[in-house]
């Protein structure tokens, strides 16, 4: 069991240990575009005359974009929370400039996921921003096609292979939440297909123009920049459930909530290799990120390195042991803990022990 008070007064203090990171740092800013954009749009082009030798060829250069194009949406992500640019002009520019390359409409997105952040490990609110989670108790009243389906949903070809490909093409196409209030954020998802549209045309037509077949250009442009977006649509959706579905980990009714712990119990450090959180922008610091999400990523590592207090208590994983996560699919409330569908054997077992306790002592008492 968790022992929340005592995570809870060693953190008393973690908005001053945060404060003198959550304020960006334009001339930082500056760079990580550069360094980040411009490879990018290098790899491409490179991969543009590639396919004209061997279409196959390509394919390390998609997954290498794919790489840098999830950087490309961590900036994105940053101006989402308003922290990587001072400026919400700033912040605004670069973010829709980024949904042109990674198909995430920036504005529809951004609030969403801010809604995620401030209902993280809420098991009252498990439907935006978050990949479905069904405790036990909830799994097991199911009716046999409903166990099915979720059975489905939760499997790794689904969720790691159809997922991608689902997320990026559909789900960020079409404005699904119809929250009250949200009508400015539809709009601009909308706004952003008829953009992203209008680069595809253009893009392809350019391509057209240069190898002389404008059926070609498109073709090409296709070919290339699809692999792309699965890869980057792969690595985002990969490491953001793996920042949430660990074990232990934390997850509670609204009533019992505490913000501090859904961001240091619910959410990872992921302990990456320097060239993954390159390419991630830091966000293995999840927990940090979650704790202060105006802390812009290019911050997120000083953070944790100066405040060792932020990982005295957050769940550590790792690329190898982070693997077994990715069938952690069910919330045992009575356990408090993450578990897998062939853990419910043993779960169901003590929850029939459970249920007919206080009738076994109800008949041993009278018989007494």
């Amino acid at each position: 069991m968790i022992d929340e008070q005592q995570i809870i007064n060693d953190l008393k203090d973690w908005k001053s240990i945060i404060k003198p990171y959550a304020t960006p740092d334009t001339k930082v800013a500056k760079k990580e575009v550069i360094k980040t954009f411009i490879p990018f749009g290098l790899i491409l082009i490179i991969a543009f005359i590639v396919y004209e030798f061997n279409v196959w060829g390509i394919l390390p250069l998609c997954f290498l974009a794919g790489l840098y194009l999830t950087r490309i949406f961590i900036i994105q992500h940053d101006c989402g929370h308003q922290s990587f640019f001072s400026t919400r002009k700033k912040n605004s520019q670069i973010g829709f400039i980024s949904s042109m390359f990674t198909w995430i409409p920036y504005g529809y997105w951004a609030r969403s996921h801010n809604y995620h952040h401030s209902h993280q490990g809420q098991l009252d609110t498990r439907t935006i921003g978050d990949v479905t989670l069904l405790t036990v108790r909830e799994y097991m009243a199911l009716s046999s096609w409903g166990k099915f389906k979720y059975k489905l949903y939760r499997s790794v070809f689904v969720m790691f292979i159809l997922g991608p490909i689902y997320y990026i093409f559909i789900h960020n196409r079409v404005p699904f939440i119809r929250f009250k209030g949200w009508s400015k954020e539809r709009k601009a998802l909308l706004v952003t297909n008829f953009c992203l549209l209008l680069v595809f045309v253009v893009s392809g037509a350019s391509l057209g123009l240069i190898s002389g077949d404008l059926w070609a250009g498109y073709k090409k442009l296709v070919i290339v920049y699809v692999p792309v977006l699965i890869s980057f649509g792969f690595t985002a959706v990969w490491f953001f459930y793996m920042q949430h579905q660990h074990d232990p980990n934390y997850k509670a009714w609204k009533e019992d909530w505490q913000y501090v712990m859904a961001a240091i119990k619910g959410s990872s450090y992921y302990k990456l290799p320097a060239v993954i959180n390159f390419f991630t922008g830091n966000i293995g610091f999840h927990h940090i990120h979650h704790l202060a999400p105006r802390v812009p990523f290019y911050k997120l590592k000083k953070c944790s390195y100066e405040n060792p207090i932020l990982q005295k208590h957050v769940t550590q994983i790792t690329l190898l042991s982070s693997l077994k996560y990715a069938f952690y699919t069910l919330w045992d409330e009575d356990n408090y803990r993450m578990v897998r569908f062939k853990d419910l054997k043993k779960v169901e077992i003590k929850l029939k022990r459970d249920s007919f306790s206080p009738i076994v002592r109800q008949v041993k008492s009278s018989m007494e």
